[in-house]
């Protein structure tokens, strides 16, 4: 039941009236489910040059701009099929016949412009129709994610001759739009999602997508140059490659009904507050009539904040009394025509959004708020039960809503402030992926957006796509940790040896800055870690030059890199790589370890600790065996440590596993039951206070809970074998499944008091593996395999 709250009325004229039956406008109300069903991948036009140009308007110029393109298609018979491939810059809606039935491109850059594949026959018919779009050019107010060419470009190209009718050219009519201008950003924090709208809706052509609207007077649109794929000769325009996943899910969202047929005096201002009671991602709709001049303001907001106190605390999610609304907004001026619709030109972000009116001349009517959700369409596919503590599910429903929000067209870290790609957040999300779906697009796409990234220099850049370069030489490393998660999760080979000179670039890059010491000195760029206590996320460096965290995770990664090029690439490269980490990892523990405190020091100076440093060391192998597992309990159990915040801990819950007290794992969630206390929908940047509420670096249990409590992993590449190593703590009973390349595994325990394991382990055809539970081992076989091991 979603909440809604009047919260402020001015000359108290205003009830919430009962529900009212609105006749709704076709082309905003109608959902188009079978973007997503009939989705069969993209298909390409294989010539040189496409017949098609790229057109813009004859008054456009590089600077903010909305613009509208129609064109009228004349069949003889209802086509059974009929496919365009579609692209723009900024971005575009395309309608037919008043029905929005495609939206993107999906993000990339200028030498990977993604076109996208529609077919539209569903919504064509005999006779007249109208193909338009929407397009628009932020220019230096677009989102930082989003690239450009500098200047607003459409393309239409048909997929065979009788589809070329509608080719973009000079037979489309377009005109720029007066009604549109950007809407200023102010909220608390590093924003970076570019301008919001303001729409006068006295100057908005109404109807402009339908068969029927005078465009007599628009002018015809200016070509600028013909088409071309990726790879075409001598061309400098935009370099068109097939869309690489699916397009977004979009689903109706369930909002509040009170507000139906409301009625604002003119002259009145009212203000409503609406809690949708979980964050969501999407478009709302707002259907109003009449209320000529009224200036109508939708704000959104994750949450509400406390009047007092650190700048981004908001306390519990759940309560209003008090707080203060601080978000985005768009803003549209009432024409008073009936039926009208305001739909923001790209996707918002909110758990409460506040509807204000600021009445005009006339009353004014609002309809109906609506919305549907936008988000990439995965599907979850595994199962975790865990009776004796439901507490567990909801983490994993948290996790996953989150997940879910901060995946568009790429992974983002965040989809309220930012919806940028970091290769260091990435490579949890896309863990959560491979655990959790069957989708093999995204984590194809992000890494190979970190190929695209690649700068001269032979790092990644720390986020892609992106118009604003950003360098953290660790996120360089991620990314090839993730080429490697996705080796051992997914297979694929064959396109990871593409990769493979990116990975060796990396590699080189930090090689550069190892001393005769072994060890790496004076290494540059933003050398982000966590928002721990740190400085700007940053671990400290000592007066060498050195620093554990940069020696540590290099070390990783080139372990990383040394079982993939033995694997599909060069074993001589192998064979230096292991040497220089065996160097390293001997230079690390002389020069970080500080005996007294029987301890890894953050740099060596041996002054500053840290879990996230011995942690590093665990996963590194700095200690082993017996030493290890001593090392990770004081990790855990010495507060005056510098704890792993959100993110972080995704590398303590691995050093956990890895130093053989995985069955911790369940007893240090506690960051995140504080976060569930107070009321969180989605896990947050960090803890409390934090700028966002939604960071999909915090969705590790939707990993961990699958990997380590039921203990599932891969035992070799494409998880071609499987070992279960299951660590449920307390747990007596414990439960759930996951998909896998060649089917589905699921596993049942029930643990007796004298620590004896029944389990129930089911596997794929044609896969084998081994259980493992306190020093004992099983084979397993492809199907279901029951079995009991005694402590």
């Amino acid at each position: 039941m979603k909440r809604i709250v009047l919260t402020a009325m001015i000359a108290a004229a205003c009830c919430l009236s009962a529900k009212a039956q609105i006749r709704l406008p076709a082309y905003d109300s109608r959902i188009n489910p079978q973007l997503l069903d009939s989705w069969s991948g993209p298909k390409v036009y294989n010539n040189d040059r496409w017949s098609a140009s790229w057109i813009t308007s004859p008054d456009a110029d590089a600077e903010y701009g909305v613009y509208f393109f129609r064109k009228t298609l004349s069949l003889s018979a209802k086509p059974a099929q009929f496919i365009i491939n579609v692209s723009a810059d900024n971005r575009y809606k395309l309608y037919v016949n008043g029905v929005q039935v495609a939206h993107g491109p999906a993000k990339g850059d200028v030498r990977n412009w993604n076109f996208d594949t529609v077919d539209i026959a569903p919504w064509l018919d005999k006779g007249d129709n109208v193909v338009a779009a929407v397009v628009w050019n932020f220019a230096s107010q677009r989102p930082v994610a989003l690239m450009s060419r500098g200047q607003m470009g459409f393309l239409v190209q048909g997929n065979s001759e009788a589809e070329r009718a509608l080719d973009t050219g000079r037979s489309w009519k377009v005109i720029r739009s007066d009604a549109y201008s950007p809407g200023a950003v102010s909220v608390r924090g590093y924003y970076a999602a570019g301008a919001t709208d303001r729409v006068d809706g006295s100057r908005y052509p109404w109807g402009w997508q339908l068969e029927g609207f005078d465009d007599s007077s628009w002018p015809a649109a200016r070509t600028l140059t013909r088409a071309a794929l990726k790879g075409a000769g001598d061309y400098s325009a935009w370099y068109l490659v097939p869309r690489p996943i699916p397009p977004m899910e979009i689903k109706p969202v369930e909002m509040a009904r009170d507000l139906d047929g409301n009625i604002i005096p003119a002259g009145k201002t009212v203000e409503f507050l609406i809690d949708n009671t979980e964050l969501t991602t999407g478009y709302p709709r707002l259907y109003f009539s009449g209320g000529e001049g009224a200036e109508i303001t939708l704000s959104y907001a994750e949450a509400l904040y406390e009047p007092d106190g650190p700048q981004n605390a908001k306390g519990d999610r759940n309560a209003t009394e008090g707080k203060v609304f601080v978000g985005y907004n768009d803003v549209i001026t009432a024409d008073g025509g009936s039926g009208r619709c305001f739909e923001p030109l790209w996707w918002r972000t909110w758990r409460y959004l506040k509807l204000t009116v600021r009445g005009g001349s006339k009353t004014l009517r609002i309809d109906s708020l609506r919305a549907v959700s936008s988000m990439y369409p995965f599907q979850s596919e595994s199962s975790f039960s865990a009776p004796e503590d439901p507490s567990l599910q909801k983490m994993l429903d948290i996790g996953w809503r989150t997940a879910r929000l901060c995946a568009h067209e790429t992974y983002m870290d965040c989809p309220y402030y930012e919806q940028l790609q970091y290769f260091g957040d990435a490579r949890v999300q896309a863990l959560v992926t491979m655990y959790n779906t069957r989708d093999t697009c995204m984590v194809r796409n992000l890494l190979e957006q970190g190929r695209q990234s690649m700068t001269a220099d032979g790092l990644t850049m720390s986020r892609y796509p992106s118009h604003l370069p950003q360098d953290i030489a660790p996120y360089a490393l991620f990314w090839l940790n993730t080429c490697h998660d996705w080796w051992m999760y997914r297979g694929d080979e064959a396109y990871l040896q593409t990769l493979l000179p990116a990975m060796r670039s990396v590699i080189s890059w930090f090689g550069q800055f190892l001393g005769p010491d072994n060890l790496l000195h004076h290494v540059p760029t933003w050398n982000f870690a966590d928002w721990a206590d740190l400085t700007n996320g940053s671990f400290p460096i000592d007066a060498r030059g050195r620093s554990a965290y940069l020696d540590l995770i290099y070390i990783l990664a080139l372990r990383d890199a040394a079982e993939m090029e033995d694997a599909f690439g060069n074993p001589q490269l192998a064979e230096e790589y292991r040497n220089t980490a065996w160097k390293e990892t001997a230079a690390a523990r002389a020069a970080y370890w500080y005996e007294e405190r029987k301890l890894f020091s953050d740099d060596g100076d041996l002054t500053n600790f840290s879990q996230h440093i011995n942690s590093l060391a665990i996963l590194a192998d700095l200690v082993t065996g017996a030493d290890s597992s001593e090392l990770m309990r004081r990790t855990l159990s010495d507060d005056s440590l510098r704890p792993c915040t959100i993110y972080f801990r995704y590398y303590l819950q691995r050093a956990m596993v890895h130093s053989g007290n995985g069955n911790l794992l369940l007893d240090n969630l506690d960051v995140l039951r504080d976060q569930m206390a107070l009321g969180l929908t989605t896990w947050a940047e960090k803890p409390e206070p934090s700028r966002s509420d939604c960071h999909a670096w915090g969705s590790s249990p939707n990993v961990e809970f699958f990997r380590t409590v039921l203990g599932i992993d891969a035992a070799a590449p494409g998880f071609r074998k499987v070992r279960i190593s299951p660590c449920p703590g307390s747990l007596k009973e414990v439960s759930g499944s996951i998909p896998h390349p060649a089917g589905t595994i699921s596993a049942r325990y029930k643990v007796s008091a004298d620590g004896r394991l029944d389990a129930t382990v089911t596997l794929p055809d044609g896969i084998d593996g081994t259980i493992v539970w306190k020093g004992r081992s099983a084979k397993l076989s492809p199907g279901p395999n029951k079995l009991t091991l005694l402590q």
